[in-house]
Formats: C-alpha cells, sequence, structure tokens
C-alpha cells in the first residue's frame, strides 16, 4: 500500500486551511451590516407605518359609517331572491304573492330603484308581511323575462298565486311598502296608542287619518273603499282624539274627521266634505302633491297624472333654485288646488330639453319660466324677470285666462337682396297673412330628408319669376317657429297665399316637378287677373 510522504501531507494540509479560510470570508461578506444607510431605511419604514396608523385613525370614523350602511344594504338584498331559469316558476307559483322586480345591470333606473327595493323587502319582513320580494337580470336570463312579460327595464310586476298584475305605485321604498301592503292585506292601518303613532310618523312621510267614533258605519266604509283605490298613500283609522292629535295637530274636537299629513311647509289639510269616496279620492289628487313638485325620472309620472289643468313650471339651476324656492312656495300656496307648480333643473337635459324646445329655448341657462293650460293645449312664457312678484301676477293671468300664448320664433332676419325671404313666427303676419302681395311659402324642418329637394326648386322659382311685383317666395322653419294660424304636420309642405284670400292658402304638391309647379303658379297668377280686371269692369250700381 501506498504512503504518501510528510511533504505531500503538509501541502495537502496547506491547501485545505486556505479554502476554509476563503469559505468562511464569503459567508462574512454575505452578512447583513448595520451600517448608517440600512439604519436610515429602516426610519423611512418606520415613518411610513406611523403614517398610515394616522390616515386609518382618520378614516376610521367615516368608513365605519359606510361599512355600516354597505352590511345593512347588503343583507337587505339577500332578503330579495335571484330568480333565474330553473328557480322562476317554483318561487312565483309556491308563493301566494310574489312582487317581480326585472332588471338589466346597465339601466341606471334599474340602478336607482335596486336599494328602494330592497329596502321596502326589509321593512315588509319586519312588519310580517306575506309577500315575498325577487329579481331577475332579464339580460342574463331572457327567455324567462319573456315569459314573465318584462320587456323593459326596470319592471316590477306583482303575483298573487301565479298571476301577474302591474305594479301601479311609486318607485320609493316607501311607495312599494304602501302599495305591496294595500294589494296583500289591509288597505287601512289602525292605530289604538300614541306610542304606535309617533313610531308611525318616524317612518312615513304623507298618509291620510281618519278620526272615527267606531270602525264601522257607512262614513268607514267609504274611508276603507278610497283606501283600497289609492295605491300611493297610506290610510290610518283611530278612535282616539288623542292619538288623532299626535298625526294631526290641528284635528277639530270631532267624532268624525279626515285630513292628509306631508312633509313639507303645507303638513296638514282638513277634508271639508262629505264621506264618498269619490269625493275623498278628488281630495287627495288635488291635495297629496307638494306645493312646488322637483320634476325626477322617478315621480314624473305621479305629477303628470295630476287633475290640476293649470301649471306652472320653472326652469333654474340648482343653486338659483334655493333661492327662489321659498317666495315660490308662498306664491304655491295662495294658488293651492288650482295651479300645480314643477320645477326641473335646467341642466338635467331628459326632463328639461323637451320642455324648453317648445318654446324655442334650448340652449338658456337662465331661469325660465313657464306656463301650460292643459284643458286648452296652451302654451304661456313669462317674458319679464322671474320674481316673486311677476311670478303671482303671471300665475293670475294664467288663472283668469287673460295670459297671450307663446309661440316660438326666431329673431327677425334681414331679408334685404334675398331671393327667397325667411319668414320667422314673429313676422308671420305682416310678411304673410298681412301682405297685398301673393306668397309662396315652403315649410321646412332642417331634419326632413326631402325638403332639400323642394328648397332648390323654390329658389329656381323664385329667379324665374323675379321680375313680378306681386309674388313674394318666402320660406319658414316649422322646428323653430310658430303661429296660430300655420298648422302643417308634413314637410315639406308649399302653400300659395293669393292676395285677395289669405284666410284659405292653397296647396301646392310638393312633389311635382319644376315645370308644373311654374305652370301651377301662373294659373294662380292669372286667375287673380282675371278676378280683378272682372272687379274693375263691374257698374257701379251692381257693387
Amino acid at each position: 500500500m501506498f504512503r504518501p510522504k510528510p511533504t505531500s501531507r503538509l501541502i495537502l494540509l496547506t491547501l485545505t486551511l486556505l479554502l476554509l479560510v476563503n469559505f468562511l470570508t464569503s459567508i462574512k461578506a454575505s452578512e447583513p451590516t448595520t451600517d448608517e444607510n440600512e439604519d436610515g431605511e429602516l426610519e423611512e419604514l418606520l415613518a411610513l407605518d406611523e403614517q398610515g396608523e394616522q390616515e386609518e385613525e382618520q378614516e376610521g370614523s367615516s368608513a365605519s359609517v359606510r361599512s355600516s350602511e354597505a352590511e345593512v344594504l347588503t343583507k337587505a338584498q339577500r332578503i330579495v331572491i335571484e330568480l333565474n331559469h330553473d328557480n322562476t316558476k317554483r318561487v312565483i307559483e309556491g308563493h301566494e304573492f310574489v312582487l317581480v322586480l326585472g332588471y338589466a345591470p346597465w339601466c341606471s333606473r334599474s340602478a336607482e330603484l335596486m336599494p328602494q327595493f330592497a329596502e321596502a323587502a326589509t321593512s315588509l319582513k319586519e312588519l310580517g308581511s306575506p309577500l315575498l320580494l325577487a329579481k331577475l337580470d332579464a339580460e342574463r336570463h331572457p327567455k324567462t323575462a319573456s315569459s314573465l312579460e318584462i320587456k323593459g327595464f326596470p319592471t316590477l310586476l306583482l303575483f298573487v298565486n301565479g298571476t301577474s298584475q302591474v305594479y301601479t305605485g311609486g318607485f320609493s321604498a316607501e311607495e312599494i311598502v304602501i302599495w305591496a301592503r294595500k294589494k296583500t292585506g289591509e288597505p287601512v292601518i289602525r292605530i289604538s296608542s300614541v306610542t304606535e303613532a309617533e313610531e308611525f310618523l318616524k317612518k312615513h312621510h304623507i298618509f291620510v287619518v281618519g278620526l272615527f267614533e267606531k270602525f264601522e258605519g257607512p262614513d268607514y266604509e267609504e274611508f276603507v273603499k278610497a283606501a283600497a283605490v289609492d295605491n300611493a298613500i297610506q290610510f290610518v283609522g283611530v278612535s282616539s282624539i288623542e292619538v288623532a292629535k299626535v298625526l294631526f295637530p290641528n284635528v277639530k274636537p270631532t267624532n268624525l274627521f279626515l285630513g292628509i299629513v306631508k312633509s313639507e311647509p303645507e303638513r296638514y289639510t282638513s277634508y271639508e266634505g262629505t264621506f264618498e269616496m269619490d269625493k275623498i279620492l278628488q281630495f287627495l289628487d288635488y291635495n297629496k302633491l307638494p306645493l312646488v313638485n322637483k320634476l325626477t325620472e322617478t315621480n314624473s309620472a305621479r305629477v303628470y297624472s295630476s287633475p290640476i289643468k293649470l301649471q306652472v313650471l320653472v326652469f333654474a339651476e340648482a343653486d338659483d333654485f334655493k333661492k327662489l324656492l321659498e317666495p315660490l312656495q308662498d306664491v304655491a300656496r295662495q294658488f293651492k288646488s288650482k295651479i300645480l307648480f314643477i320645477y326641473i333643473d335646467n341642466t338635467d337635459e331628459n326632463l328639461a330639453k323637451p320642455y324648453l324646445t317648445l318654446f324655442g329655448l334650448e340652449e338658456s341657462n337662465s331661469t325660465v319660466v313657464t306656463a301650460f293650460d292643459i284643458s286648452i293645449n296652451s302654451k304661456y312664457l313669462l317674458e319679464s324677470d322671474p320674481t316673486p312678484s311677476n311670478i303671482k301676477e303671471f300665475c293670475s293671468g294664467l288663472l283668469r285666462g287673460t295670459l297671450s300664448s307663446h309661440f316660438k320664433s326666431k329673431p327677425i332676419p334681414d331679408n334685404t337682396n334675398e331671393t327667397v325671404h325667411s319668414i320667422v313666427g314673429k313676422t308671420f303676419d305682416d310678411k304673410v297673412l298681412n301682405s297685398h302681395k301673393n306668397v309662396l311659402l315652403e315649410v321646412f324642418t332642417p331634419w326632413c330628408i326631402n325638403c332639400e329637394t323642394t328648397s332648390k326648386h323654390v329658389e329656381k322659382l323664385a329667379k324665374h319669376f323675379k321680375g313680378l311685383d306681386n309674388l313674394v317666395f318666402a320660406r319658414i322653419d316649422a322646428s323653430a317657429n310658430e303661429h296660430p294660424k300655420l298648422q302643417v304636420k308634413d314637410y315639406p309642405t308649399l302653400l300659395f297665399y293669393t292676395a285677395n284670400d289669405k284666410a284659405n292658402p292653397i296647396k301646392l304638391s310638393a312633389k311635382s316637378s319644376l315645370k308644373d309647379l311654374a305652370t301651377t303658379i301662373n294659373k294662380h297668377l292669372k286667375v287673380k287677373d282675371n278676378v280683378a280686371k272682372e272687379k274693375d269692369n263691374v257698374p257701379k250700381d251692381e257693387l
């Protein structure tokens, strides 16, 4: 066996020691150091932690509020059953009463209604209502939605023993609860104690209270009938004057009383008529709305259904209206039940623009006061400053029927050197009806597809007949100008007003060729000339 020499063993030992030293050195180099840079980084991290803690403390209270609200909403939404293809039939047929909300995720009105629907579900469950609330994503389950006849969004349907009924109530949580309770239980809530009355006041913003000696007899029966017919207002029956005073402080000391309570400046209104269903309902129709109604997408149907035919509409930006609201309410109080006052935010294009367009004021950013008499289909415009005194005078004229109807008109144009004159609402009388000349009038709208061709024909005809002093060619934009004696529904329309009979314009075919139109105009001009000659030749004793 080979035995290494001592020299070889020494060399091997030396190499081993060198490798060991290098290894220990590399380990030492890889260990973290506690130099100044590392201390600085640590301080920065601690500072960030402290800053985060401070921010968390500042946001803690608001976050807890938001969290609480979110928890309430989430809990409410869990009460509402989510329908799908598999469970819809079972849910509807398995419950006596089911209120279904058909919605689409992209629909903004569905999004607005959803939390109100969930809140109503919570309230109804707390009240022990037998009504089950459910929702259906109609976009995700189109066949199921179609089988329930859900076509628009949002759609509310009440199913009673599997048979659907159209929802006719309001869209706030309170209105949904009131409608649902009337359809699935007693239409009148009876309150027997002051404590119950106080709790009721906390939850209801509008209601009808009836005071009866006993909950029986013809008066009470008519009260119940009215409650069953009206779907929007909660009816309350009491038999104690003390309880009645909690709900209606000005109640008269009698055994028979009816009044409506609203959460607005005109809070209490007493009923003075006899207890008949139709008369009670009529009283409610004229008194259930606020003095001034802010029009929204959700309440528009209720506002539009008012039987009050005279309506004053105020268009203003929110900040401007805040200053006007209180004096406007004072004015509205003087015309209560006679004129309906409506406020529309003029920055809301969906609600304001259709109305303002009727007055040619769709681009207006200032406060505008208008009025309508629905019974005669007339509209009016307050042309003076919208001060409370001017609005009051405007309303008095509306009530008396002395206001002049408003007709749209563009500014008066300059027709100098124009072959075809532009007519506006303000010049229609002077330039057409009161003119001693024959007038060919083209009635058009900017959106009319065929109007361009007719306009070119009219321009060529105007050049062709340029030498005639007794003939004027003109056009009017019917979308921006109105006149009571210009009633045209089809565009384009050509009307020939002869000099001797402006009350009966002759309608020419806008589809006729240029040659045919020229022939027709010549024909009417000759007829007019012949009539004039015949008048000149008539003996004086025959005049």
